[in-house]
């Protein structure tokens, strides 16, 4: 098969497509027919330091979408045929590849109405937002929130999802993408670059501040986003986790939720890796009824794959990139 290769870690920008082996299934496994392949941030974040897991060459690639091609031993849910889409382990081999091994477990079915290249828009990205909203946060509490880097993948889809929760939904983003994140339902935009966050989220709540906050930019702009919480709020976090430090013992009283989507399936627990695929289905179904947006705005070749990353590195791509293979 054809598979672009990493040729060792930190080269992600010099990958190639060479001819490798096709995989087997294994036990509870099933091999996916490649059709789309959803780029990512941890893609190039975890090729630049590499993974102990890893032997070399490395596929990239956690976003899959395509045709069951073949099943492994113990699989009845599937058969060779059905349309699927997964969030992948990221310490095996990937999907920037003609061909991919799952278990069969974390796959959702893909509805017929909606195409490949969508399916392959969501995973990493929309259910990393569908977990820090409706597996974190306690929603039925959360009147107003927070949700940074709107115009990106996980800030869109946390845009979206908050918005068709019935809340008050405030987000950030460079001036350009304001009109973008608020077509996606934000209610209010604000320019990280121009304005100061703080004092437009105190003039937007009245002073009062967000009972809850998203943020997958840092672990500095999670420490800056504990300025912003009411009392009792909660911090979602994703790309590092805050100084906790700052916050006085028994003053604001909040909640910090790690969320680390891919861990599930080093967890050894059969629920937490199900659920990615529970999450994957209530997405897809949001999707086919029109409720819930792909945001995907660039498909390309898997040749031009590395470029792209170097795109989304430079943290200024607008929604999402997807490569079609087939």
């Amino acid at each position: 098969m054809k598979a672009l290769l990493l040729q060792d870690k930190g080269q992600w920008n010099d990958m190639k497509t060479a001819e490798i082996q096709t995989p087997k299934p294994g036990k509870g496994e099933i091999l996916v027919e490649v059709h789309a392949v959803g780029l990512n941030p941890v893609d190039y974040k975890t090729a630049t330091g590499g993974n102990p897991n890893w032997t070399y060459p490395h596929i990239l690639g956690l976003d899959v979408a395509g045709v069951v091609a073949e099943t492994g031993e113990g699989v009845t849910e599937w058969k060779q045929g059905d349309r699927v889409v997964y969030h992948g382990d990221l310490t095996k081999r990937g999907g920037y590849a003609e061909y991919a091994l799952a278990t069969a477990h974390t796959v959702s079915r893909i509805p017929d109405r909606i195409s490949f290249e969508d399916a392959a828009a969501i995973p990493t990205a929309g259910y990393t937002a569908y977990q820090s909203l409706f597996r974190k946060l306690p929603m039925e509490r959360v009147e107003t929130i927070l949700i940074h880097g709107g115009a990106g993948g996980v800030g869109g889809f946390g845009v979206q999802l908050a918005k068709l929760a019935g809340k008050r939904v405030i987000s950030t983003a460079s001036a350009h993408n304001h009109e973008y994140v608020k077509s996606l339902g934000a209610d209010h935009v604000i320019d990280y670059r121009t304005e100061n966050i703080i004092d437009r989220v105190m003039e937007i709540t009245g002073g009062r501040g967000v009972d809850a906050v998203v943020d997958a930019i840092s672990r500095q702009s999670a420490t800056d986003s504990l300025d912003l919480l009411a009392f009792m709020g909660h911090l979602a976090f994703i790309a590092g986790a805050p100084d906790f430090t700052k916050i006085k013992p028994f003053s604001k009283v909040v909640s910090y939720h790690e969320i680390a989507l891919g861990a599930a399936h080093q967890s050894g627990d059969f629920k937490a890796e199900h659920d990615l695929a529970v999450i994957g289905d209530e997405m897809l179904a949001l999707m086919e009824r029109g409720k819930l947006s792909s945001m995907l705005k660039e498909v390309i070749g898997l040749e031009q794959v590395p470029e792209a990353l170097n795109r989304l590195s430079e943290r200024h791509v607008q929604g999402k990139i997807v490569a079609k293979l087939k």
